[in-house]
């Protein structure tokens, strides 16, 4: 039997807007993501169509203290070491190494503290995997400048990246430019600080921002390689094949369009070059990318090296309007699919989707493929003598395993690691909930905010050590 190649890079994933809190300390500044409240008004404000700059006393805000894995974070590598972790995937707070984004020399206070957190990992044997941007933008190049709408953007974020590549140049290996690019499209202000202002052609400003986005994305790796040319940069896309509702005809190209949307900033990113399918697209809706003489030379010599992305559920989709029954809780519009069933937030949970996935990626790119993101969103109980029963975790988990070793062992794919989404509690991106638990490890916190933050083990805790410890022979 064909086994996962050694060095297979197991580890979990987290984002510092989600976990770290610690929201002002450091000489951190305020971002997009500091002022996206938990409750009602979340969606709004992800969206862009609530306008929120600033924190006010009528909502609650999570991520302020989020877990306080600022103050916490040996503790919690060191339990990654315990379960084994070959890698961690953590993202870095734009705002704590520049705070207002647009300054000329870095926060030595925020990059020490990412150094201690890196210096951490490697004590342990754990690579590092940052993602520079997990919908962090600091909130000055917002209000300054419309953030990504701006192409001046393009300098800020190329500046941060130099910074952090020249102070880890000889520690991280692996990077990620953007997390979840072609979440631009879906929620504008909390993937990339945009505001969407009334009557304003809201394709033509998210495009025009995505335009932007790849071309800093393409300077970042273009750097990332003169300052060390064994840098892997990757790209990173929030992943699940969309399926046609019918055989129709019309179904099924209905689906490949809806694919296409969110392929469409990785065939950029990976092959190069503006797919002519978007060309046509821009034509027809009457978008005007502002693009500078140079770019497309900039893009077509600065590709990425590995295709990163985030797999929880596949899509469904149909071409007749009558057929409007959608799953909840996912940002992803999608029809109910009947053949799978469901987590509690309305995701469905579909293992042999990762595989598809997976081979429909590695067919379009032919480049190394990375999961960094793949889990279940579900409430834990805590029982009383503290140890929490999470099987079904341990289910969603071992059958998406098992399909990543047949896309992997039968099928051919390149893969470089697995790192599932929240190894430990953190505040969900989705619903600002602590209730919605991905993690191996549970943090006394819950929505409200009260809580010790005490850290303990799931019965997925040592699971998982086991998968790690076996390189995923042994699953039961």
């Amino acid at each position: 039997m064909s086994r996962l190649p050694e060095g297979f890079l197991w580890g979990g994933a987290t984002a510092a807007n989600q976990c770290e809190g610690g929201y002002l300390e450091g000489g951190r500044g305020l971002a997009n993501v500091d002022v996206v409240p938990a409750g009602k008004d979340r969606f709004p404000v992800a969206e862009g169509k609530m306008v929120m700059t600033e924190c006010d006393d009528a909502h609650v805000y999570p991520s302020h203290e989020a877990i306080d894995m600022y103050h916490h974070y040996k503790e919690d590598i060191k339990l990654f070491a315990e379960m084994g972790f070959k890698c961690y995937r953590f993202s870095i707070a734009w705002s704590r190494i520049f705070p207002m984004g647009d300054e000329a020399e870095p926060n030595e206070e925020g990059l020490a503290f990412y150094e201690s957190m890196i210096d951490e990992c490697l004590k342990y044997g754990i690579e590092p995997l940052i993602t520079i941007c997990h919908f962090d933008v600091p909130m000055h190049l917002i209000t300054e400048y419309g953030s990504w709408r701006s192409r001046k953007m393009v300098d800020f974020y190329v500046r941060y990246c130099e910074a952090i590549f020249t102070r880890f140049k000889d520690k991280v290996k692996y990077w990620l430019t953007f997390n979840e690019i072609n979440m631009l499209l879906h929620l504008p202000f909390m993937g990339a600080g945009l505001l969407i202002k009334e009557g304003e052609n809201a394709d033509q400003v998210k495009y025009q921002a995505a335009h932007n986005e790849l071309v800093a994305s393409a300077l970042a790796t273009k750097r990332a390689h003169e300052i060390n040319p064994g840098f892997m940069i990757g790209c990173m896309l929030a992943a699940g094949n969309t399926y046609a509702n019918t055989c129709a005809p019309q179904d099924v190209w209905k689906s490949m369009e809806k694919d296409r949307e969110n392929y469409f900033f990785i065939d950029v990113q990976s092959r190069g070059a503006y797919p002519n399918y978007a060309l046509k697209m821009f034509e027809r809706e009457n978008i005007n990318i502002q693009m500078e003489p140079q770019d497309a030379q900039i893009l077509k010599e600065n590709t990425v090296d590995f295709i990163s992305f985030s797999y929880y559920s596949s899509r469904l989709t149909s071409a007749d309007p009558q057929v409007s029954q959608k799953t909840e809780g996912n940002v992803f519009a999608t029809l109910k699919n009947p053949y799978l069933e469901a987590s509690e937030w309305g995701w469905q949970i579909d293992p042999l989707g990762l595989r598809i996935t997976m081979n429909a990626m590695y067919d379009r790119y032919q480049k190394p493929l990375f999961i960094v993101e793949n889990g279940l969103g579900a409430v834990d109980t805590k029982e009383e003598d503290g140890s929490i029963h999470d099987e079904y975790r341990i289910a969603y988990l071992r059958e998406h395993i098992k399909a990543m070793k047949d896309a992997v062992n039968i099928d051919g794919v390149e893969l470089l690691g697995y790192t599932p989404w929240g190894c430990i509690d953190l505040v969900s991106a989705g619903t600002g909930e602590m209730r919605k638990r991905y993690g191996f490890i549970y943090v006394d916190k819950d929505d409200e905010g009260k809580g010790t933050l005490e850290r303990s083990r799931k019965d997925s805790f040592e699971w998982y050590k086991r998968v790690i410890a076996t390189n995923g022979e042994e699953l039961d």
